[in-house]
């Protein structure tokens, strides 16, 4: 038994929040050549992290006698630069040249490091002006308090992060050390410094589970302990940094006190634990992995223990392993945590029970484990939580937190980076866990939320998270906005407010953050209406506050979101509103602008050049303005009595408070009557403020500013509410930008609707697009000229070149600029601010601002001006109400429906959806919602709403239920009332039953038959389901599965399969059964399955589904056998059709569609060798006389096709091709492992039964035999022979120019006079080991059927890798077949190269007419 204690790093212990970065330990170097070095000065060069502004870089000495070779750089830069996989690659700052010998480095340059081929620039100034790590990352307080911790002034020094050093092997000696800024120059330094102070040489740090620490990055990151190494290998102790890190209990889960004189005896309490593992006897249970184990008590908990062995392997399957452990005084034990690192070849370990012995007390605890802990296996978390049991019964329950984190939406705010979360609660903690599990394609997208599901012991009420990232990855920085954790043993909804940085290089330059939930961010979701905020509070509540200045505490979560995001835009915008601009006010439900009549009457259809829908803010005091009228200075906005008007400027009615909403539009709301706000119709005329909320109404305005691109004006060019585009020092332009004077830009006006725009901060520095790129480095010519087109949606312009019409400035998602075609999204989308207009004054202030003021408090003593004619008014809106309605009355059609839906004891706010059925057809799905903000079914209500019912002959049945949606979902549902229109027929349908999922079966929707003389039409059905999961290995899901009836009269409608007889759903093996209860359907045809599923672990297999009607002998089984979702010709699909049994006669097995004309069945049969499957995209050309298909994708290995010894059965449509005469079929090599063995090919015509059998018994792989990924399979016709398979040999001639040779990935395709051979990839070059180098000469092979006389090529590259331009000199295509041989030259002598040249990489090359020698070839090459 061995006695261990160390730390871990993905799930610290309680109040300790640990985040690590990935050790590159254990990586191999590629091969590189060494080359001599001659006696040269020395060098003095900086080092910087491709794609990492935030990393400071690093300065090396570079002679021969600091290194030898190339490699023993790379070697010491990894050590230097936190990178995954170390430094394996060294390229001059705009990535264009990779570094590969000493000798080219020169003296006082900067180069990047990266650890692929593929480097990202950097912006070296802001690199180089980034603050020391120190300052950068601190140790998280272990004992937080319940309220946050004030920040220090700005200015004043921060304290040095504390470090527990170990000695390696002797827990027993440790030293603390302060990483101060003398001892963090850099790692060197650092070794050197713990040298002295551990007295012995320190060469290599570990952390405390045994992974290399290679970079003083590494240490900032790191848990607050490390190991100190010589040269000797890592030796594992008990490295227990708890007692120095954590306080005496945990917070909340103890109120006891303890007398201070016992305080030193209590901490010296210690328990020896007897803890037995067992294995569980699965293939694959036993592990690779480090165990640890973490013991929670009611004071507080242990360190995590790792469980290591000196007797041989440890945790092997069905194995049984003992270990005695020491922990301090925890008090009395109520959960444990194990877990284990993911390391060694197969960590993964599934463990069946833990049994703790306390050797002290006798005390003995029994935990059944029976959980996978590995990242491919179900929930994929790699540690878990258990309870102890009291009396058979756990003391705590177990809960699946859902995890709902938003990332902001401002550019760059996405992260690449690993984010950890740790939650705490009054008992406890979760520790660190990774969140890498999302339902998103990819996580912490900007503008994504991510939900994932987080399970531990019940935490009890939480109070804080600790949240951050690694800082790992190009672009790691984080905008995160919020954190919702939703607790489903509670009901409890906590809300967790960031809406910062988490950046090195932004904000306070914090990665970890500890959020607290408040008061008001805490609610039940089954007793308040959550993330919704109803606008009349948010109002109220804004009329008496200054905007800056809202803090009410009645704001929950979402209505604190809100409040700031118009607080934002309000700060974006307002500077619209200073006195002395033009404005002009845009309705986009009217699609016109907002125009005031010399008569006094306001209207919102005017033209944008319109002079009666100019305005000038002549008055403003915060957000409250007069809007006074450009051509008419007498007249102003005005409202009265709730009706937009013409009044005489000065009067009270003209003071219309601006309200911002977050979509940018603003309302303009009366400061005399508040709740009074400017309406107009669809139409464009006025309308009245109480009618405010119908659809055809609308009160947001977009707000214009004349004049912002005068000649010599200086704008700011937004691109969202805080951020802008900005010229970095290298010359490139970003999005990311702050809103201050390095963002400025000066207009130069060319002409009407045309700019350029210069940089105020870097004069002669030009905004412009050329050659593929947009940047900051124009002159001022062409190039720089840009079209400007306003977006009347949302007041923001775009920027199109004038020179490539079409190309306009975009933003990619991590802010940087790059010429985009116009589409509607923002990234090609800025919003102006004016800093200083082009001219004195801005358009039509020819007045002083004190004239103004005196004209103001002139015009208060003067009435309002009646308009010059009392009929030119309209007429009040009752009676337009009274006669539109009146005219609808006769005018009533035969579809038009009432519906009186009647809630019992219990109103839902969810949505409500109907459904119609008739002899003829269906209607539906109907909303049932309103246009008011009126609330609907309410208890014992009756709502009333008005449907069109279309081509649905005799209604027979309806089916009426909710989504489940809000905090109140439950509804009793009472009686439907339909009643027809125009014949005042009425359908009554008593339902008296609960849709909720908490109540009755659980249904959450429900059908009515039609009942005519006291009698159902139809009677209702409660059908048995029974639906079989398969046996297959991970056949089992936790997605939800959906359900739908088809029969003689119509469907059941899609239900969810959500209450069955089994504790737990779909499991493997299993058969569930449900009710699914709907009006009689006649005789079963068919059913349909759904399961929609977040990632390939949650994929179910159904064997098949057999229904049965109550009081009938007979059963309707429907076959399915296959995986769900699944991939058909290159579609992911969620749901599949099933036929009964005694129809699937005439059916494919997995295609059960009608045949049309043109189909044929493709079966793809997968070798019976070990590892034949594959996890790639596989594809197939089949090409006949008239055209080819195209790319046909059948599926991808991922989704449960293509395994070994296996036959997939396609369905493909060859309609129009002519008469087949060969296939290529291939694989793009992605998944694990893309390598595939394919036994045979068939084709049937499944209208003719034509049938090709086409064997292939060949590797389609890059390591096996050619490396080529594609095969081609020549077809024998009915009166003609098969063509044969060429080989064709190709000589590849790079130019012999400077920087001709390349990196990228070059492909290929012949194109004959029968065909091409498909875009191949250049993979294995003959006669080199390094492809397409300077003046080479390289031969390569490829099988095709034969294309007959050779006519073109295409050849092309990926453009990856430093130095992805190409220059193509020629190429000799040579083949022989059975009749003849050809050699055919095709010159090129260009460049490939987005840089250079037209800016292709891709070139389309003829076949000379007489083809020279090869050696003739190369000649002419330069």
């Amino acid at each position: 038994m061995v006695q261990v204690s160390a730390k871990m790093s993905d799930t610290p212990s309680t109040g300790f929040s640990i985040i690590h970065p990935t050790s590159s330990e254990g990586q191999v170097p590629p091969p590189r050549h060494l080359s001599l070095t001659h006696p040269v000065v020395a060098k003095r060069i900086s080092f910087y992290k491709s794609g990492d502004p935030q990393f400071g870089g690093v300065r090396v000495v570079v002679n021969p006698r600091s290194f030898k070779s190339f490699d023993a750089l790379l070697d010491n830069l990894s050590r230097k630069v936190p990178l995954p996989f170390g430094v394996r690659n060294i390229s001059t700052p705009r990535g264009r040249h990779s570094i590969t010998r000493l000798e080219e480095l020169e003296d006082g340059e900067s180069y990047l490091c990266s650890h692929g081929r593929k480097v990202q620039p950097v912006d070296l100034d802001k690199a180089r002006r980034r603050p020391r790590p120190w300052l950068s990352s601190r140790a998280i307080s272990a004992h937080s308090p319940p309220h946050p911790v004030a920040v220090a002034a700005p200015g004043m020094p921060r304290p040095p992060r504390s470090l527990v050093v170990f000695r390696n092997g002797d827990p027993k000696t440790r030293r603390a050390v302060l990483l101060s800024r003398r001892v963090t120059q850099s790692f060197e330094a650092f070794l050197q410094h713990l040298t002295e102070v551990m007295q012995r040489p320190v060469v290599k740090l570990y952390a405390t589970d045994g992974r290399r620490v290679p970079s003083l990055q590494a240490v900032i990151l790191s848990s607050g302990a490390v190991v100190a190494a010589g040269r000797e290998p890592f030796k594992p102790g008990n490295y227990d940094i708890q007692k120095y890190l954590l306080p005496a209990r945990l917070p909340g889960i103890s109120q006891r006190v303890y007398p201070k004189g016992n305080a030193k005896s209590e901490s010296r309490k210690s328990s020896n634990w007897k803890v037995f593992i067992i294995t569980s006897d699965l293939p694959d249970a036993g592990t690779s992995s480090q165990i640890y184990i973490i013991l929670y008590g009611q004071h507080r908990s242990s360190a995590p223990i790792y469980l290591y062995g000196t007797d041989g392997a440890r945790f092997q399957v069905g194995h049984e392993d003992i270990f005695t452990i020491t922990v301090g005084d925890i008090g009395a034990l109520f959960k444990i945590r194990i877990g284990h690192t993911n390391s060694g070849s197969s960590p993964s370990w599934h463990c069946k029970e833990i049994q703790l012995h306390n050797m002290n007390s006798g005390k003995q605890f029994y935990v059944p484990v029976q959980r996978w802990l590995a990242r491919d296996q179900e929930d994929g978390e790699i540690c878990r939580e258990f309870p102890l049991l009291s009396k058979g019964q756990p003391v705590l329950p177990v809960t699946i937190y859902e995890v709902n984190v938003a990332t902001g939406e401002l550019w760059n705010a996405g992260t690449v980076a690993n984010v950890y979360i740790s939650i705490h609660g009054e008992k406890g903690d979760t520790g660190s866990r990774q969140l890498f599990r999302s339902k998103s394609s990819f996580n912490f997208l900007r503008g994504q939320t991510d939900t994932f599901f987080l399970e531990a012991v019940h935490l009890g009420d939480l109070c804080k998270i600790v949240i951050g990232h690694d800082g790992l990855g190009p672009g790691n920085g984080w905008f995160l906005d919020d954190v919702v954790i939703k607790d489903p043993t509670t009901n409890y909804e906590y809300a967790f407010f960031c809406h910062r940085w988490l950046d090195q290089g932004e904000d306070d330059c914090k990665i970890v953050r500890e959020l607290y939930a408040r008061d008001n961010s805490i609610f039940s979701a089954s007793r308040y209406h959550v993330y919704t905020f109803p606008g009349k509070l948010f109002y109220d509540d804004w009329r008496k506050h200054d905007t800056s200045e809202i803090n009410c505490p009645l704001f929950i979560f979402s209505g604190q979101k809100l409040e700031l995001k118009r607080k934002e835009t309000w700060t974006a915008e307002s500077w619209k509103f200073t006195k002395g601009n033009t404005l002009q006010f845009y309705n986009k439900l009217t699609g016109g602008f907002v125009r005031l009549h010399p008569d006094g009457t306001v209207d919102a259809i005017g033209e944008k050049t319109d002079k009666y829908g100019v305005f000038d803010v002549i008055f403003n005091k915060r957000n409250i303005c007069i809007f006074q009228s450009h051509e008419m200075r007498h007249l102003s906005l005005a409202l009265d009595n709730g009706i937009v008007t013409g009044m005489v400027s000065g009067e009270a009615t003209t003071e219309l408070r601006v309200l911002y909403q977050p979509n940018r539009c603003a309302l303009l709301e009366s400061a005399l009557v508040p709740g009074h706000t400017v309406v107009f119709d669809r139409h464009g005329k006025i309308a009245d403020a109480s009618s405010a909320g119908y659809a055809n109404l609308s009160k947001e305005f977009v707000i214009f500013v004349k004049g912002v691109f005068l000649n010599s004006a200086v704008v700011l060019l937004a691109t969202s509410l805080c951020q802008a585009l900005c010229l970095q020092p290298d010359g490139s332009c970003t999005g990311v930008g702050s809103q201050s004077e390095k963002s400025y830009w000066k207009v130069h006006k060319i002409s009407s609707g045309i700019c350029m725009f210069e940089s105020v901060k870097n004069a002669q520095m030009y905004l412009r697009i050329k050659d593929g790129r947009c940047d900051g480095t124009g002159t001022g010519d062409v190039d720089c000229h840009f079209k400007i087109k306003k977006n009347l949606k949302n007041a923001s312009i775009s920027l199109e070149s004038t020179k490539s019409p079409g190309l306009f400035v975009g933003l990619q998602s991590d802010g940087q600029a790059k010429p985009m075609i116009y589409t509607k999204d923002e990234n090609v989308c800025f919003y102006p601010q004016v800093i200083q207009f082009g001219r004195e004054n801005p358009m039509g202030m020819s007045a002083t601002p004190s004239q103004e003021e005196e004209k103001i408090h002139e015009s208060k003593k003067q009435k309002k001006i009646p308009p010059e004619s009392e009929a030119r008014s309209p007429l009040p809106s009752s009676t337009a109400k009274i006669r539109h309605f009146q005219s609808s009355e006769t005018l009533l059609s035969e579809d038009e429906w009432k519906v009186l839906v009647l809630t019992g004891n219990t109103g839902t706010q969810a949505n409500v959806t109907l459904w119609v059925y008739g002899d003829k057809g269906v209607t539906g799905p109907i909303s049932l919602r309103k246009d008011s903000s009126e609330q609907l079914f309410l208890p014992g209500h009756e709502d009333e709403f008005q449907v069109e019912i279309r081509n649905t002959g005799n209604i027979y049945k309806i089916r009426i239920g909710h989504d489940g949606t809000s905090e109140q979902p439950e509804w009793n549902l009472q009686r439907v009332t339909m009643q027809h229109m125009k014949s005042k027929k009425i359908l009554d349908f008593a339902a008296n039953v609960w849709l909720s999922r908490i109540q009755a079966d659980g249904d959450v929707v429900c059908e009515l038959p039609v009942v005519k003389g006291g009698q159902a039409i139809f009677p209702l059905v409660r059908y048995q389901v029974d639906v079989y999961t398969g046996q297959l290995k991970h056949a089992e899901t936790e997605s939800e599965v959906f359900l739908c009836l088809f029969g003689e009269r119509g469907d059941s409608g899609l239900r969810q399969l959500y209450k069955s007889n089994m504790q737990v759903k779909f499991q493997r093996g299993q058969i569930d059964k449900f009710q699914v209860a709907a009006v009689s359907l006649g005789k079963l045809q068919k059913v349909l399955l759904r399961c929609e599923a977040s990632d390939k672990s949650q994929y179910w297999y159904c064997e098949q589904v057999i229904v049965r009607e109550p009081g009938t002998t007979s059963e309707s089984i429907f076959t399915c056998q296959r995986w769900l979702p699944f991939m058909s010709q290159g579609i992911i699909h969620s749901e599949i059709e099933l036929y009964l049994q005694e129809m699937q006669i005439n059916h494919q097995p997995k295609i059960q569609e009608e045949a049309n004309d043109g189909d044929w069945k493709v079966t793809i049969v997968t070798g019976d060798l070990e590892n034949a499957g594959t996890t790639a995209t596989v594809f197939l050309y089949v090409y006949g006389e008239t055209k080819c298909s195209g790319p046909i994708i059948l599926g991808s290995g991922k989704h449960q096709l293509f395994n070994p010894n296996t036959a997939d059965i396609f369905k493909i449509n060859l309609k129009d091709i002519g008469e087949i005469y060969k296939i290529r079929i291939g694989h793009d090599n992605t998944g694990k492992n893309p390598r595939w063995y394919l036994e045979e090919v068939r084709l049937e015509n499944i209208a003719t039964y034509e049938l090709f059998c086409l064997p292939v018994d060949s590797w389609i792989a890059e390591n096996e035999n050619d490396g080529d990924l594609w095969k081609e399979i020549p077809i024998m016709g009915p009166k003609k022979a098969p063509l044969p398979v060429v080989l064709y040999e190709i000589r590849i001639y790079t130019g012999t120019m400077t920087g001709a040779e390349t990196e990228s990935n070059v492909f290929i395709n012949l194109i004959g006079t029968r065909g091409d051979s498909g875009k191949r990839r250049l993979h294995q070059s003959k006669n080199n080991e390094i492809k397409f180098q300077r003046g080479q000469v390289d031969i390569f092979s490829i099988k095709a059927v034969s294309l007959g006389k050779l006519k073109k090529v295409l050849i092309s590259h990926d453009g990856t890798g430093p130095g992805n331009g190409w220059f193509l000199g020629s190429i000799v295509v040579k083949s022989e077949d059975e009749d003849s041989s050809e050699e055919v030259l095709f010159l090129c002598n260009r460049w490939l190269d987005e840089y250079q040249d037209d800016g292709k990489t891709q070139r389309e090359l003829l076949a000379e007419s007489s083809p020279s020698a090869v050696g003739e070839t190369g000649s002419t090459i330069s």
